[in-house]
């Protein structure tokens, strides 16, 4: 990577595939899908399936929807292989083994005629020590500080901040607003959402005699492995000592809070407004509804599976399980239990019609 401050050539990051009209051939061949209907049929950009028009493509993925395949103006609809219409279909169909993950193969060659040119603006402001690799775009009133690196086909948005010696890898996108603070590192194709803070301090203090708090330095950092994406408004904390890690391929929400010192294993996923206390470690391939809320200093085994807004405050030990409630307990357990809770009122008061009833017979058979 060479130093640079002045513009640098414009330079597409990607082809402008949006730009094109593509055939249903082509599509069905980037898809591995078969096709039924015109192959040679032309779209330029994707639709809903309510609104799909003339030139669009479309995608059938939950069966609610099915109505809407029968109406549909799309010129190419997306199905599963084993989709049979009850109806007949204007579009040409193309169809694959996982419409889902089809779709989400089209939305990200679409979108690349979005890519910012390969452009620093001029408002932006970029250490002379600064490294920034080939085809980079920076926005502006971006603030690149002394001793960051910027790996190759990196998109900074407008407002980012990156800290002293902060090392950002190839192709991540950051959006507008995003800071990441002094010495904390991002690996390669990770996307940052808005407005998310890398590297604040950790929440430490030290409770003095007086009952006042002082403050504990943070000194540590934050590693982000590669493939990692970041919801907006989220807050990853650097570690008092050492690093906070996010292993790769892990996934954010919006409003996620790491604090100072976790460890999250690879590929685990992460709903809106879950926060994880100090020094925790979650496992790989863990999913969290929102608002779920883990304990510092405790563990969590790989592919724990925790139902929205349950609070874990002790280890999970056992790989796979699945929890549910505050404190959390078994989800099975929970859904057993809290059938029996919606209950209570009416086997209270059934309880107290039995005690009554009872405690009038008694009466009368003591006065007999």
């Amino acid at each position: 990577m060479t130093n640079r401050l002045t513009t640098i050539r414009l330079i597409p990051r990607f082809s402008t595939f949006a730009s094109m009209q593509l055939s249903a051939k082509i599509l069905a061949e980037l898809l591995g899908g078969e096709i039924e209907g015109d192959p040679e049929v032309l779209v330029s950009k994707p639709s809903r399936i309510e609104e799909g028009g003339v030139g669009t493509i479309t995608f059938l993925g939950n069966e609610k929807y099915e109505a809407y395949a029968y109406q549909t103006d799309a010129s190419i609809l997306l199905v599963s292989r084993d989709f049979t219409p009850r109806q007949s279909i204007r579009s040409t169909l193309i169809r694959v083994d996982n419409v889902y993950q089809s779709i989400a193969v089209l939305l990200e060659k679409f979108g690349q005629q979005n890519a910012a040119p390969a452009t620093i603006a001029d408002s932006a402001v970029v250490h002379p020590d600064a490294r920034i690799g080939n085809d980079v775009s920076i926005g502006p009133a971006a603030v690149i500080e002394a001793g960051v690196q910027i790996g190759d086909q990196s998109r900074i948005s407008a407002q980012v901040y990156l800290g002293q010696n902060v090392k950002i890898g190839k192709g991540v996108l950051l959006y507008p607003g995003v800071r990441i603070l002094k010495d904390c590192e991002l690996g390669d194709n990770c996307i940052i959402h808005a407005n998310t803070v890398i590297g604040s301090d950790g929440f430490g203090f030290t409770p003095q005699a007086n009952g006042s708090y002082r403050k504990v330095p943070h000194v540590g950092n934050v590693v982000i492995e590669s493939d990692v994406e970041i919801g907006a408004n989220c807050a990853i904390d650097r570690a008092s000592i050492g690093s906070t890690i996010l292993r790769q391929g892990v996934k954010l929400d919006n409003l996620v809070h790491i604090a100072h010192n976790v460890e999250i294993g690879e590929h685990t996923a992460l709903a809106g407004q879950v926060g994880i206390a100090g020094s925790a470690k979650i496992g790989k391939h863990c999913r969290m509804g929102g608002q779920v809320g883990i304990a510092g200093h405790i563990t969590v085994a790989d592919q724990t599976q925790i139902q929205a807004q349950s609070g874990i405050a002790s280890s999970v030990k056992t790989p796979g399980t699945a929890l549910f409630g505050s404190p959390a307990i078994g989800y099975k357990d929970f859904i057993r239990s809290f059938l029996i809770f919606k209950k209570l009122p009416e086997l209270y008061r059934r309880l107290t019609q039995l005690e009554k009833a009872y405690g009038d017979e008694q009466d009368t058979t003591d006065n007999g």
